[in-house]
C-alpha cells in the first residue's frame, strides 16, 4: 500500500506514467535543439553535434520509452514490483542528469551517468522476472544488456579509450538492437491486441518466416559489428537487407493487418510496424548504392521507432489509468504527425534530394508538433490519480 512521500503521488506510483513525460518533453525540445544547431542558428552549445543528435535518440529517447514500458509491462508478466516511488523517482533523476550534463558538461559526468542507467534499468526488471522464473522474457533482459554495452562502447569511444570509428559503429549496432527490440514486441502485442478486439479474427504465426524476420535482423547486427573486416561485397548486404524486409511484409500480411481498420488505436500499431520492411528495403537500395544510407537510419528511428513508441504510450497510458481504450483525435493527431515527419525525412530524400534542408526542417518540426499534441493530452493523465 503507498503511504505518504513520494510513493503517495501518481506520477511515482508505476514506471510509465514519469518516463513516458520524460520522453515526450525530451522528443519537443531536442528536434529544434539539434535542428538550430546544424543550421548554426544563435549559441547553442559546442555538445549538440550529430553524435549527440544520434546518441540521444537512440540511448536517451528511447530507453526512456522502453523504460516506461518495461517497468510497467514486467509488473503485469511477473506479478511482481518493479519500481515506484523514490526508487522511480531516483531513476527518473539519472535519466534526466545524464541529459542535461550531455550539454552542460562535464564530460566525464556525462558519461558515467550515463553508462549507469541502463544497468540500473537492467537490474530493476531482472529481479522481478528472475524471482518469477519467467524465462520467456530473458531475451528483453538480453536486449537491455546489449544496449547497456553499447551504450558504454560510446561512451568509451568519445573519451578516447577505445578508436573513434568504435562510437559509430555502436550507434548503428544500437539502431539494429531496437529494431530487433521492436520485432520481439509488435510480434507479441500487435496480434493479441488485434485477436482481443477483433470477434473472430484468424491471425496466423509461421515459425519459418518468425525465423527469417528476427534471425535476418540479428545477422545484420552482428555482421554489422564486423563490417570492414568482413569485406563482404555490397550485393550480399543489399541482399540480406531485401530478405529481411521480404520476411517482414510477410509476418506483418500474417497479422492481418486490416481487420484493425475499423479501429484506430490498433491500426496504428501495424501501420508503424510497415516502416520495418520499408526501413530494410531502403537500406538494400542504400547497399546498391541507388539511395541515402540515412534515409533507411530515419526509416527506423522516425518512422518505426517513433511510430510504435509513441501508439503504445498512448495504448498503456489510456489502459492504466483506467481510459477507454478509444483514439480520440487528439491520439490520431499525434500519430499522424509522426508518420508525417518520418514521410517528409525519408520521401522526401527519395523523391527531392535537392531540398535536404527543407525536409530535415519539415520533419523536424512535424515530430515536435507530435509530441506536444501528445503532452497537451496525456499530460493530466500521467501526473493524475487512476481513474475508475
Amino acid at each position: 500500500m503507498l503511504t505518504g512521500g513520494l510513493s503517495s503521488a501518481p506520477l511515482w506510483s508505476l514506471g510509465y506514467r514519469p518516463f513516458y513525460l520524460l520522453a515526450a518533453v525530451f522528443a519537443v525540445l531536442a528536434l529544434p535543439l539539434w535542428i538550430a544547431a546544424y543550421l548554426g542558428a544563435g549559441t547553442i552549445s559546442g555538445g549538440v553535434t550529430v553524435a549527440w543528435h544520434s546518441h540521444e535518440m537512440l540511448f536517451g529517447f528511447a530507453p526512456a520509452v522502453i523504460t516506461g514500458f518495461l517497468f510497467t509491462a514486467v509488473r503485469n508478466w511477473t506479478g511482481l514490483a518493479t519500481p515506484s516511488g523514490t526508487a522511480l523517482a531516483g531513476l527518473a533523476a539519472l535519466w534526466l542528469l545524464a541529459r542535461l550534463t550531455a550539454l552542460t558538461g562535464p564530460a566525464i559526468l556525462a558519461q558515467i551517468v550515463d553508462t549507469l542507467f541502463l544497468p540500473a534499468v537492467g537490474i530493476a526488471i531482472a529481479m522481478p522476472i528472475w524471482r518469477s522464473r519467467n524465462t520467456r522474457n530473458y531475451k528483453v533482459l538480453g536486449i537491455v544488456a546489449v544496449l547497456a554495452v553499447l551504450d558504454f562502447v560510446y561512451q568509451a569511444a568519445q573519451s578516447g579509450v577505445l578508436p573513434a570509428a568504435s562510437a559509430r559503429t555502436a550507434l548503428l549496432a544500437a539502431l539494429d538492437v531496437i529494431a530487433i527490440l521492436m520485432a520481439v514486441m509488435g510480434g507479441r502485442v500487435i496480434p493479441a491486441f488485434t485477436a482481443n478486439a477483433v470477434p473472430g479474427a484468424r491471425l496466423q504465426r509461421v515459425a519459418i518466416v518468425e525465423w527469417a524476420a528476427l534471425g535476418s535482423m540479428a545477422i545484420l547486427a552482428l555482421t554489422g559489428l564486423a563490417r570492414d573486416a568482413l569485406m563482404l561485397p555490397a550485393a550480399a548486404w543489399a541482399g540480406l537487407a531485401a530478405l529481411c524486409a521480404v520476411a517482414h511484409v510477410v509476418r506483418l500480411l500474417l497479422w492481418h493487418p486490416w481487420q484493425t481498420r475499423g479501429n484506430a488505436l490498433l491500426w496504428m500499431l501495424p501501420s508503424a510496424y510497415a516502416w520495418i520492411p520499408l526501413a530494410y528495403a531502403v537500406r538494400a537500395c542504400a547497399e546498391a548504392g541507388t539511395v541515402s544510407p540515412i534515409l533507411a537510419t530515419h526509416s527506423l528511428s522516425i518512422g518505426a521507432m517513433g511510430g510504435l513508441m509513441i501508439a503504445m504510450m498512448m495504448r498503456s497510458a489510456l489502459g492504466h489509468s483506467g481510459r477507454p481504450l478509444v483514439a480520440g483525435p487528439w491520439e490520431l493527431a499525434a500519430f499522424l504527425l509522426v508518420q508525417a515527419s518520418a514521410a517528409v525525412r525519408v520521401l522526401g530524400g527519395i523523391f527531392w534530394p535537392g531540398n535536404y534542408l527543407l525536409s530535415v526542417q519539415g520533419a523536424g518540426a512535424l515530430w515536435s508538433l507530435a509530441f506536444v499534441v501528445f503532452l497537451f493530452r496525456y499530460w493530466p493523465m500521467l501526473t493524475g490519480a487512476r481513474e475508475g
